[in-house]
């Protein structure tokens, strides 16, 4: 099953690595449909934001993808999400508070390291992140919060999809194959995507970790002023 939702990078990454060019942000959650839960309707504006992987990295795991017969392995180069398709109804709110939890966070390295599945829930195998997990959960926790909070169907997981949705054998081939696999990299930003009125991911805006402190603090005093004005309200 190829799901609908596809990725277009309008801008190019400015990370250590590179993020999705095209195919679908992979969920926080095992359940890709439930992460679709609350966009679109009267509310069809929905983003994600994820962690991109250097052009060489992404370029094996994109090619044992396909050896492992999964039909999106074309159009998902590797990352690590750390927002999930999430209902959007401010956008600028939503670029203050993404921008502000960027400069704070300096840059960190990556370890991905032997192979996990997320089965019988989900017929997914990943490589689990090791190096770089406190950080993954730490930036989700933030991320998901303000304009970005909701409720999740599952504890959040930071993991790169390796096969998905495939005949049980090869996902048993990914998981044993791989299971020796690692590497290693710096992060050095995150990606902001929109899902656009025609189904598509657009990549927004490339925010890198550190950078002006006081900006990212008189944002976020700006933020809290204006909740507390509309709490009032």
């Amino acid at each position: 099953m190829v799901p609908a939702s596809k990725l277009t990078a309008e801008a190019g990454p400015r990370t250590a690595g590179t993020g999705p060019a095209a195919g679908t942000l992979a969920g926080t959650t095992p359940s890709a449909a439930s992460a679709t839960a609350g966009c679109g309707g009267d509310n069809p504006m929905c983003v994600g934001i994820i962690l991109g992987f250097p052009p060489d990295i992404a370029a094996e795991l994109q090619q044992w993808r396909a050896s492992f017969g999964d039909p999106m392995a074309d159009v998902i180069p590797a990352h690590i999400t750390l927002v999930t398709t999430t209902p959007a109804r401010d956008w600028e709110a939503t670029t203050r508070h993404v921008r502000s939890i960027a400069v704070r966070q300096a840059p960190f390295t990556v370890t991905i390291s032997g192979t996990g599945s997320f089965r019988p829930v989900s017929p997914v195998v990943f490589l689990k992140v090791e190096d770089g997990f406190g950080e993954c959960v730490a930036l989700h926790e933030q991320l998901q919060s303000g304009p970005l909070e909701r409720e999740l169907p599952f504890p959040y997981h930071p993991h790169v999809t390796v096969a998905h949705d495939v005949a049980p054998e090869n996902l048993d081939e990914a998981e044993t194959v791989l299971k020796d696999y690692s590497a290693t990299f710096p992060v050095v930003s995150m990606g902001l995507y929109e899902h656009d009125s025609n189904g598509i991911w657009q990549l927004r805006e490339e925010f890198d970790f550190g950078g002006d402190t006081d900006e990212a603090e008189t944002d976020q005093t700006a933020a809290d002023k204006a909740q507390e004005g509309s709490e009032r309200g």
